[in-house]
C-alpha cells in the first residue's frame, strides 16, 4: 500500500515528467532559403517557393510542422555574402541556395561545413561549386537543367514566327559572373549567322536599364528579342513582358511566366521541376544524407509556351509546325 507521502511524490513526478521529455526531444530543423527576390514579388517566385515545398513534403517535411524555414532575399548581387553570412550565424541546418550562380557562390563562400543545395543552369563543375556530377565531394549539391545552351533553340524559333525579320537583338547582364553567358552570346552569334540574321547584344544590369534596352530595340528595327536566362530577367519576366508587348517586339524567354503575362513565348526548363527536386534533396539531407555522396541532378523537363493571344496582336501568324510542338498554348 502506497502512503501519502509517496502518493504525492509520484504525482510530482508525473507532472515533471513531460516537462523533461519535451526538453529531450530534438530542437526542429531550420532550412535557411537564400533567393534574390521573395515570393511577393513576382509570380514565378510564389510559384518557385510552392515548387520547393512541394518537394519537401514528398520526403514527409512540412513547414511550421517538423521544420522551420528562414528566408533571405534581396535584388544585389552584392548583398547575397552579407545573407549568406547570417543565415550561417543562425546556424541553420541546410542552405538552399537558388538564383542562380552568385547565389550559389555566396553560400559556399560563407560555409564549407552546413550542407548547400543549389540550382544552376550552367556546369557547376566547370563553375567550381562542386569537384563532380556524380560525387559532389564536399557541402554542395543540387539540380541544373537546360538553360544557356537552348540560347540558339529559342532564336530559331523566333526566327520561325518572324521569318522575314533579318535583325534580331539578345538581351544579356554584363553583371552576371558566369562565362556561360560568353559562351551562349558565341552559340547565338553562331546560329544568327547559319540563320542569316544580324545579332545585336544589348546590355541591362538592374531593372532600371528595361526602358533603355527596349528603346534601342525599336531604334535598330530589331524583328525580335532573345532574353538570357539570367536571374533577374528570370525574376522580371511580368515587367519584360509588359514591356515587349508595349513595344511591339516579338519576344521569348525562358520561362512560362513571361508567356503567360503576355510575352510571345517561352521556351526553356520547367523552374517548378527543378525547385520541386531541389526541395527533395534538402529533405534527404535533413534526413542525414550527405551531399557530397548525392549526385547532382538534371532537370531534363522543356517546355515551350506560346501566347496566341500575343500573336495576334503582333500580327503574327504562328505556323502549324511549331504549334504542334508546344506544350501549353495560351489563348
Amino acid at each position: 500500500m502506497i502512503g501519502r507521502r509517496e502518493f504525492i511524490t509520484l504525482l510530482g513526478g508525473a507532472a515533471t515528467w513531460p516537462l523533461a521529455a519535451r526538453a529531450q526531444q530534438p530542437a526542429m530543423p531550420v532550412i535557411g532559403y537564400l533567393n534574390m527576390r521573395s515570393p511577393e514579388s513576382s509570380e514565378y517566385d510564389a510559384t518557385t517557393l510552392g515548387a520547393f515545398r512541394r518537394g519537401l513534403s514528398e520526403t514527409g517535411y512540412v513547414e511550421g510542422r517538423n521544420v522551420a524555414i528562414e528566408y533571405r532575399w534581396d535584388g544585389p548581387y552584392n548583398r547575397l555574402p552579407e545573407l549568406a553570412a547570417d543565415l550561417v550565424r543562425r546556424h541553420v541546418s541546410v542552405i538552399a541556395s537558388f538564383g542562380g550562380f552568385p547565389t550559389a557562390q555566396a553560400a559556399k563562400a560563407a560555409t564549407a561545413t552546413i550542407p548547400i543545395v543549389f540550382i544552376s543552369g550552367a556546369d557547376p563543375v566547370q563553375l567550381g561549386l562542386v569537384a563532380s556530377l556524380n560525387r559532389p565531394g564536399g557541402n554542395l549539391t543540387g539540380v541544373t537543367f537546360l538553360g544557356m545552351e537552348l540560347g540558339p533553340k529559342r532564336l530559331e524559333l523566333l526566327h520561325e514566327l518572324v521569318p522575314r525579320a533579318t535583325i534580331i537583338a539578345y538581351l544579356a547582364n554584363p553583371t552576371n559572373p558566369v562565362d556561360a553567358v560568353d559562351a551562349e552570346t558565341r552559340d547565338l552569334q553562331a546560329a544568327a549567322r547559319t540563320l542569316g540574321l544580324q545579332l545585336h547584344v544589348l546590355n541591362a544590369s538592374t531593372e532600371h536599364d528595361f526602358e533603355t534596352v527596349f528603346a534601342a530595340v525599336v531604334q535598330l528595327r530589331a524583328g525580335g528579342l532573345v532574353i538570357s536566362p539570367d536571374g533577374l530577367f528570370i525574376r522580371s519576366s511580368e515587367q519584360l513582358a509588359a514591356l515587349a508587348l508595349r513595344h511591339a517586339v516579338p519576344a521569348i524567354q525562358p520561362t512560362r511566366q513571361f508567356a503567360a503575362a503576355g510575352g510571345l513565348m517561352s521556351y526553356g526548363g520547367s523552374s517548378t521541376d527543378q525547385y520541386r527536386l531541389a526541395g527533395v534533396y534538402t529533405g534527404r539531407i535533413l534526413k542525414g544524407e550527405n551531399p557530397a555522396d548525392l549526385p547532382v541532378q538534371r532537370a531534363t523537363k522543356v517546355e515551350l509556351v506560346i501566347n496566341l493571344q500575343t500573336a495576334k496582336a503582333l500580327g503574327i501568324d504562328v505556323p502549324v509546325t511549331v504549334r504542334a510542338i508546344a506544350n501549353e498554348i495560351i489563348e
